[in-house]
């Protein structure tokens, strides 16, 4: 199997003199190499309790997501704690591990989101409450246009629409890829496949790449 590896530190001065980044590299690394797992590549994020974004882990997802590697973390006991970590992990849909608890899975992720979930219905019960007293002083509630804020349901005509969109999506995501190619000198349909072939790329399907995949993806990228 191969993988990416993510490690997380809270501060800059944790990121630089190692502590908690070596001891998750070299958890990691021993979980890899006892299962003869391949890296493919490695994510550091630096980040602090106040922010929400992650451009590291984001910047993991994808390198997984086209690779269709597994991403690996260190310690889920910490990070399952963290909502936005739990959001991104979960709404990415990416295949991970953890190194301190190999057997947390998808489902694992799908139980702490419904922890999640829960949480977020208490404070929603708590806003409507206050949502209550505010109207019962007068306060105007509610969006003006009502229902005509939402757009209709499409049938079919929103389900290819949904298609379309998940095209134009995976092709962003591997555009870049594409011009980092070009820029090396392999522009023909035939010699871009065989780079994204070698650089572990694959199709949406999870397939090779040949010029014809190549060709269809460029005409759907934005």
């Amino acid at each position: 199997m191969r993988t990416i590896n993510y490690y997380r530190v809270s501060t800059a001065k944790q990121g630089r003199s190692g502590l908690g980044l070596e001891a998750q590299q070299a958890a990691i690394a021993n979980f890899c190499a006892s299962r003869g797992y391949e890296p493919l590549g490695e994510y550091t994020e630096q980040e602090s309790g106040k922010r929400d974004d992650r451009p590291e882990l984001a910047r993991a997802l994808h390198h997984a997501k086209v690779t269709g590697a597994t991403l690996v973390i260190a310690k889920l006991d910490r990070l399952s704690r963290n909502l936005a970590f739990l959001a991104t992990l979960q709404d990415a849909g990416t295949k991970f591990v953890a190194a301190d608890m190999p057997e947390a899975n998808e489902l694992t992720i799908h139980i702490m989101a419904a922890m999640a979930q829960a949480e977020r219905k208490a404070i929603s019960k708590r806003t409507k409450e206050a949502l209550a007293v505010a109207k019962a002083r007068g306060t105007k509630l509610g969006n003006p246009m009502g229902a005509k804020a939402f757009g209709a349901y499409k049938g079919n005509g929103e389900a290819v629409a949904a298609i379309k969109a998940k095209t134009r999506a995976f092709a962003a995501d591997v555009m870049p890829i594409i011009e980092a190619v070009r820029v090396e000198g392999h522009t023909s349909l035939r010699a871009i496949a065989k780079e994204l072939n070698d650089r572990g790329i694959v199709t949406a399907r999870g397939g090779k790449w040949g010029p014809q995949s190549v060709s269809d993806l460029l005409r759907v990228a934005p």
